[in-house]
């Protein structure tokens, strides 16, 4: 390539361009698949020549820098909170305080009130410099690595922007992005978020700005702060703002009465039900920006801005009981049972309390009459007790301190919040939910044993584990049933294993044998091991025995397994009885090793643990690693004392060299490493 630097710059416009009409414009131009070569062709670019690499790159956004501690930023402008109303009353007194200051015709901005967490960012001659959280108002966190992995938010600018301003906007999850953050959540065992807002600043919050980077973390821009503005309005410097590659909500509208708000406001409040993301009201501001100067702050807030808060639907009714669910992984959930009652749209019998301390926070006791609203809309939630309604006799709830299923003593341990039942391999309701979880679509995908089937080899004593799914056979299968009282106990359901279900079920079992190496180490259930872990470590071990004799330094050694899911391993594969499962599971056929496995050419790298750093001359990264398992080593990405010798390139990263040389590791050049190979 003649001038890489310049082929660094047009490729990197032509990603920023691509980037808006995605993200912004929702008008792609080329396919995902382009867009990702492209990327990766700029990836490449920048990695031969990291002289020319651009501050805002387009590949900051996948993220790689790590942030112990969030470094605390005072706010040039305070980010104050906004006074809240939930009556069109209040929002006349508001009025009516405004035009008695201003003393003259006031127009208003009406806008959506996004709900997740505040962001200000400030631009600098047309680049993203700062993000940093609302915080107090004053101070702040600055999480501008995670920020900028967001890719609604630009990292250049275009148009004619001030040289120096911030802007301010609400950054959330979308309901698709949140609903498959909890699923990947609840597949590795984790508490799913409570909702949106929750989910988005933890992971703003997060330390390792390549996970915020693959999360779907969206943003809209609504305010525009700083000297030498174009316009004199906030209605026309945010819709201004649009010419510069900001994403600003098109739901915005100046009224000039009281009329106009409330027919927005109760436009939005049927509305929202329809949009993609979640919002809890509707801001009011004063447009220009004199009367705003003229209006002023209370210590608290802007005395030009309100925020009208919709009213989230909440019922009262009785709680008769608590009930207390086992999970696949031994998690105890407590459930109230309610007296049923219409809430949204649906009869509401029950309603999760999540652990022992929501119920110690909440107070709740059996008999109370609690409230009862659907969090983020969708999920029954009890959010308060009527105290005048309690009974003199009730009791406070003691939570159990044995397994519901198993009578186990129950455990809990100091960081999480969760009960966990240890009887993982006889408690019932564990064993259903391993299977259950193995036979899944994501997993073995046996999808002819579901609809109860699992729970009728169960009760007849065919199946303890996985392993003894590959042992049934027509005999023992033929003419099981059951009857399955519903719900309305109207319409019982009988699950017959005749002719044809029993065959299905069987082929289904032996298709399930062609199932790849990381979907069947998925199935296996181990905890925090969900689909992306799997994939990761089937990936970087190859075998299932690579990975079971892998020590713990050699599993955090590797790409995103933390202590984690690296005690969770060690802790799984230290079992005898899981050890005989894997064999079993073996021995049916099941595949235990990725395909196409470089053969072995040699031995004279057999033991050792190499880290290839840099750009070699005569090997690509996927070739280098490539070689050195072919001659019998193991290349891995991370420094730690197990490294035999590191394999230096050009431009080696200051870091790695740093640890090789702290812990004594061997460092050598290409030529002496294809010395080695002769």
């Amino acid at each position: 390539m003649n001038n890489p630097k310049q082929k660094i710059k047009e490729l990197s416009e032509k990603i920023r361009k691509h980037n808006y009409n995605y993200y912004i414009l929702s008008q792609p131009t080329i396919s995902d698949y382009d867009f990702d070569m492209l990327l990766e062709e700029l990836q490449k670019l920048e990695k031969q020549n990291p002289e020319y690499v651009e501050p805002d790159s387009p590949t900051k956004r996948v993220g790689g820098d790590i942030t112990k501690d969030f470094k605390q930023v005072v706010h040039k402008y305070p980010m104050l909170s906004l006074s809240n109303t939930y009556s069109i009353g209040e929002i006349v007194d508001f009025d009516e305080r405004v035009k008695k200051i201003i003393n003259d015709e006031v127009e208003y901005v009406c806008e959506l009130k996004y709900d997740g967490v505040a962001i200000n960012i400030t631009y600098k001659n047309g680049l993203l410099f700062q993000a940093v959280t609302r915080g107090d108002g004053i101070h702040g966190d600055d999480v501008t690595a995670n920020v900028k992995t967001i890719r609604t938010i630009p990292l250049r600018l275009h148009g004619n922007y001030p040289v120096e301003f911030e802007i301010r906007g609400e950054i959330f999850y979308p309901h698709k992005g949140f609903e498959k953050l909890n699923a990947e959540r609840q597949e590795i065992g984790e508490l799913p978020f409570a909702n949106p807002r929750n989910a988005a600043s933890g992971t703003l919050k997060m330390q390792d700005s390549a996970i915020v980077a693959k999360r779907p973390l969206d943003c809209f821009l609504y305010n525009i702060v700083g000297e030498n503005l174009p316009f004199n309005s906030h209605y026309d410097n945010i819709n201004e703002a649009k010419k510069w590659d900001f994403k600003i909500s098109n739901n915005i509208a100046i009224c000039k009465n009281i009329s106009e708000i409330n027919e927005f406001i109760n436009d939005w409040d049927k509305a929202r039900k329809n949009l993609a993301f979640d919002i809890d009201g509707i801001v009011i501001k004063v447009n220009s920006y004199r009367q705003q100067e003229q209006l002023g702050f209370t210590a608290k807030s802007p005395r030009w801005a309100i925020a009208y808060k919709f009213k989230a639907e909440r019922v009262s009714t009785e709680l008769l009981s608590i009930a207390y669910q086992v999970g696949r992984t031994g998690a105890i959930t407590p459930v109230a049972n309610l007296k049923p009652v219409h809430l949204a749209g649906t009869t509401v019998k029950r309603a999760s309390l999540h652990n022992s301390d929501i119920i110690k926070e909440l107070d709740v006791r059996i008999g109370d009459t609690v409230y009862v609203e659907k969090g983020g809309e969708i999920i029954p939630k009890i959010v308060g007790v009527d105290l005048l309604e309690r009974k003199t006799d009730s009791k406070a709830v003691e939570f159990i301190s044995h397994c519901p299923e198993c009578n186990t003593l129950l455990i809990k341990k100091e960081d999480e919040a969760n009960h966990y039942c240890p009887n993982e391999d006889n408690c019932p309701p564990q064993i259903k939910g391993k299977l259950e979880h193995f036979i899944s679509r994501k997993a073995m995908n046996i999808d002819s044993l579901g609809e109860g089937k699992i729970e009728i080899l169960f009760d007849n004593k065919l199946v303890r584990n996985i392993a003894d799914l590959y042992d049934l056979n027509y005999k023992s299968l033929f003419g099981l049933e059951k009857i399955f009282p519903a719900e309305n106990e109207k319409n019982e359901k009988k699950i017959s294993f005749q002719k044809k279900t029993t065959e299905n079920i069987l082929n289904a079992i032996d298709a399930s044998k062609q199932v790849p190496f990381e979907r069947v180490l998925f199935a296996i259930g181990i905890r925090f091991v969900g689909g992306t872990v799997a994939k990761i470590l089937a990936f970087h071990f190859k075998t299932i025995d690579n990975l079971i004799k892998a020590d713990f330094e050699e599993l955090i050694s590797v790409d995103e397994i933390g202590d984690k899911i690296a005690e969770s391993l060690i802790n799984f594969f230290n079992k005898p009885e899981n050890i005989l499962i894997i064999e079993r599971l073996k021995a049916a056929g099941l595949q235990f090793e990725l395909e196409n496995i470089p053969k072995l050419i040699s031995s004279k790298l057999e033991g050792k643990t190499i880290v290839a750093s840099g750009r070699l001359t005569n090997f690509t990264r996927d070739e280098i690693k490539q070689t050195i398992e072919e001659h019998g080593g193991k290349a891995v990405s991370a420094i730690s004392s197990k490294v035999n010798f590191v394999l230096a390139g050009e431009n080696m990263g200051p870091t790695k060299l740093k640890k090789a040389q702290s812990l004594k590791i061997p460092i050598i050049e290409e030529d002496e490493f294809l010395e080695m190979l002769k």
